[in-house]
């Protein structure tokens, strides 16, 4: 089992969500205006004037199987709006309840 952690411009809305529940992953855990900066490119999301943006941010526990069709489905969302910023990463989970 997996957990993946996915931070995305609130611009995103419900399309992650929406694409988890596509690719079979029901549980979800779901922050909204969450401020952030990204590690490589793109600009902060801080909520203030001078970066109003927020982020949003989903973790969910998968099969190890579904990891790969997530994170390419994440990747083509960043790779259609590359200055919105997201990311994914990815946990091993060693027990759960």
């Amino acid at each position: 089992m997996k957990g993946i952690f996915i931070a995305y411009d609130q611009a995103y809305n419900m399309d992650i969500a929406d694409a988890m529940e596509k690719l079979g992953c029901r549980g979800f855990t779901m922050w909204q205006d969450i401020a952030g900066r990204g590690t490589q490119t793109g600009e902060p999301h801080l909520g203030n004037h001078a970066w109003p943006t927020m982020n949003n941010a989903i973790l969910t526990f998968v099969d190890d199987d579904k990891v790969d069709e997530i994170l390419k489905t994440v990747r083509e969302f960043d790779e259609q709006t590359p200055d919105l910023g997201l990311r994914a990463f990815v946990w091993n989970v060693e027990k759960s309840y």
